[in-house]
């Protein structure tokens, strides 16, 4: 026999990977993950082992075996089985009581608290993990004015309409010689809710939910094309379409469901709403063009994530094909293939010839068994939103990922804010269905409005009991917009830091050239303190993007950008999610502004304020003047004495001042949006068709 990998051994033993590693263990063989080799001799050693226990399993035939020995074997027996039977009954009676225990702890250590603090004749005061200034100094017995001097003395800037976490509620009750208590009425995150933890005897297995990504034309769209092509005639036994968000194909009886949602933005939009649909990532890397831009992106929202990586190296058949160099490039981004010495695994594969998909999506599958993806089918339906959209037809119309219980027609429903009851459902193939099973995908219709992607949906009781708990979400949404949520800024950095609110700080780089996010990045980092680790997250080239925006989001970041500016889809999304953008043109500004931040420091004088873009149409070369650029301004207005930013494709070019602003031949002060100028640059001529404009003032910011 020769080296054989710990998958195909298992699969030749009858017995599942995660077994054979705990046996290999057993015998001190060291083995990395289930994609490790195994020698002749360690090999054979296993099969001899599993036959002899396999042997030890089998009963000794009757006519072997001695009649005495045949009755001191069955009084033996007898007495062994009553013994373990009442081992047996006192061990469940036990796992039950403890389990009953660990159940009722939740809800009556805060009895038992209140019953002791009763008894010494101390106050206690119930209140939830977060709780607005007002409502506090009302729970307490004081005026507002009291409790707001006491957060000033803590370092606390609170009005009376913010919220103060517990340990901050703790500190001023304190204060007052009160005790507090964390209210354990509803001990569930969402406060409406209630969903039961599972048996683990209920959970079954579940097919594995799949993203594939990468960066753009490496192949994305053509391996779910493949994947689609090679197994079309399997219908009956779940096939592959576009009808909805979703795709589903099975192999060797086993189904896999892909996730359609195109690009990063999607993945990270989801799983900063905390959910977390995928399992499994596929990063679609070509052959011969290796890692890009967008393919470190996508390393980075998956580890983000935390979800196990399958990298499909595409288009092996291209002549320029070298899969070894994107191993290489990988492995200097942290992707370690399992062939040199990695945990991760690598398929070469070709969409356009349908090289080595089937073993693609054997490996999906051996990666899902590793993860013992579970769910119990027997219980009310959780999912989440993929997709949403309002028909003209139907109404409001949702694509929804069940990912435990079944969803039934009729079923009510909670999603968000919205609620319903289900009407119809239709599956990947477009086939109407009367349920869903854990790790399906289905189009389902009967909301009250369209939910929003990313939303929890939970199955619920009844009509009522969905209405109601939508209205308390409703409005629990609007006091949480009288309310700013507290995202990281360098500003409030040190406030932060002060209340323990942060102790690591995400920095997303983007730059204009790769090496500057790498100097960036090293830089940054070596500011660290013992009070706030800094972190770069994702480093990359070009402008700042929506996706940044969402990833910083997700996982509360500040965006810094050297020679780059956002795009204006990216800098509305950025002040809507409230997101720390900040953009330089120096490298020790920005090294100076977040060293000031950590020390309570900063204090800018002033700010940079945006007053309007102009894109160019044309370019006029004017004898003794210089190259004018005729333009339309889309966004803001045009004033003559502002300064002026050159930016293409997301770089600045030049940053410099107006040397003249004309419309038609005259000379003007400003030009508003919807309008045609002429804009010339003092000292600057390099001006081409689809540049854009971005006028700007310096502001003082009065602190």
């Amino acid at each position: 026999m020769s080296k054989i990998r710990v998958y195909q051994l298992a699969k030749e033993l009858g017995v599942s990977s995660k077994e054979l590693i705990e046996k290999l263990k057993e015998l001190s063989v060291e083995v990395g993950n289930h994609m490790s080799t195994l020698e002749d001799e360690e090999a054979n050693l296993l099969l001899e082992l599993f036959t002899e226990d396999k042997k030890e399993e089998l009963p000794i035939a009757a006519s072997e075996k001695k009649p005495e020995d045949l009755n001191k074997k069955s009084n033996k027996d007898t007495k062994e089985q009553k013994n373990n039977d009442t081992k047996m009954s006192v061990n469940s009676k036990n796992k039950s009581k403890k389990k009953n225990k660990n159940r009722k702890k939740a809800y009556s250590s805060g009895e038992e608290r209140l019953n002791k603090m009763e008894e010494k004749g101390e106050q206690v005061i119930k209140i939830d993990e977060k709780i607005i200034v007002k409502d506090f100094a009302e729970k307490i017995d004081k005026t507002v004015n009291e409790v707001i001097g006491k957060l000033i003395k803590v370092g606390v800037m609170a009005s009376i309409n913010q919220e103060i976490d517990f340990e901050t509620a703790e500190a001023i009750a304190n204060e007052f010689g009160l005790e507090l208590e964390k209210s354990t009425d509803i001990p569930e995150e969402n406060n409406d809710i209630i969903i039961p933890l599972d048996n683990e005897k209920d959970l079954k297995p579940r097919p594995p939910v799949v993203t594939v990504m990468g960066h753009v034309d490496h192949g994305k769209t053509s391996l779910l094309d493949a994947i689609r092509k090679t197994h079309v005639t399997e219908k009956e036994a779940g096939g592959i379409t576009q009808h909805i968000g979703a795709s589903e194909v099975t192999i060797d009886g086993k189904r896999i469901v892909f996730l359609d949602t195109p690009g990063h933005e999607a993945f990270t939009t989801m799983r900063a709403r905390g959910a977390k649909v995928t399992d499994i990532s596929i990063l679609v890397v070509a052959a011969d063009d290796g890692v890009m831009p967008q393919t470190i992106e996508a390393i980075n929202h998956a580890k983000a994530a935390g979800v196990p990586i399958i990298v499909a190296i595409n288009k092996i058949d291209k002549p320029g094909a070298n899969p070894d160099r994107v191993k290489q490039e990988l492995a200097d981004r942290g992707v370690v293939i399992e062939e040199w010495g990695g945990d991760v695994i690598s398929v070469p594969v070709s969409a356009l010839q349908g090289t080595n998909i089937d073993t693609l999506l054997e490996m999906i599958l051996l990666v899902a068994e590793m993860e013992e993806l579970k769910a119990n089918p027997n219980r009310s339906a959780v999912g989440t939103v993929i997709e949403a959209e309002l028909d003209k037809g139907r109404g409001p119309v949702a694509t929804v990922l069940v990912q435990n219980g079944t969803l039934r027609i009729g079923d009510s429903v909670v999603i968000g804010t919205t609620h319903g009851r289900i009407r119809a459902m239709v599956n990947d193939k477009g086939k109407p269905v009367k349920q869903a099973l854990p790790s399906t995908a289905v189009e389902i219709t009967g909301f009250s409005e369209v939910p929003e992607a990313g939303d929890q949906m939970v199955a619920v009781e009844d009509d009522k009991t969905a209405r109601d708990i939508a209205s308390n979400r409703i409005d629990k949404l609007k006091e949480e917009q009288m309310k700013r949520s507290q995202k990281v800024s360098l500003d409030a950095l040190y406030s932060q830091m002060q209340q323990g609110t942060i102790k690591e700080l995400n920095i997303i780089i983007k730059a204009d050239v790769q090496g500057s996010v790498e100097a960036v990045k090293q830089s940054i980092e070596k500011l660290s303190t013992e009070k706030v680790v800094i972190k770069a997250i994702h480093g990359g080239v070009g402008a700042i993007t929506e996706s940044d925006v969402m990833l910083a989001t997700a996982s509360n970041a500040i965006i810094i950008g050297f020679n780059v500016r956002p795009t204006s889809s990216a800098a509305a999304l950025a002040k809507k999610e409230e997101v720390d953008v900040r953009t330089y043109r120096i490298i020790y500004n920005a090294l100076e502004d977040i060293e000031a931040a950590i020390e309570g420091m900063l204090d800018p004088e002033f700010r940079e304020a945006e007053l309007g873009k102009a894109e160019v149409r044309a370019t006029f070369k004017v004898p003794g003047v210089g190259m004018i650029a005729g333009c339309y301004v889309i966004e803001g207005k045009i004033l003559r004495n502002a300064k002026i930013r050159l930016v293409r494709d997301g770089i600045v070019i030049h940053d410099g001042e107006i040397g003249s602003l004309k419309r038609f031949k005259d000379d003007v002060k400003e030009v508003a949006t919807g309008y045609e100028c002429g804009i010339g640059i003092d000292n600057f001529n390099d001006v081409k068709e689809g540049d854009i404009f971005e006028a700007y003032h310096m502001e003082e910011i009065k602190r």
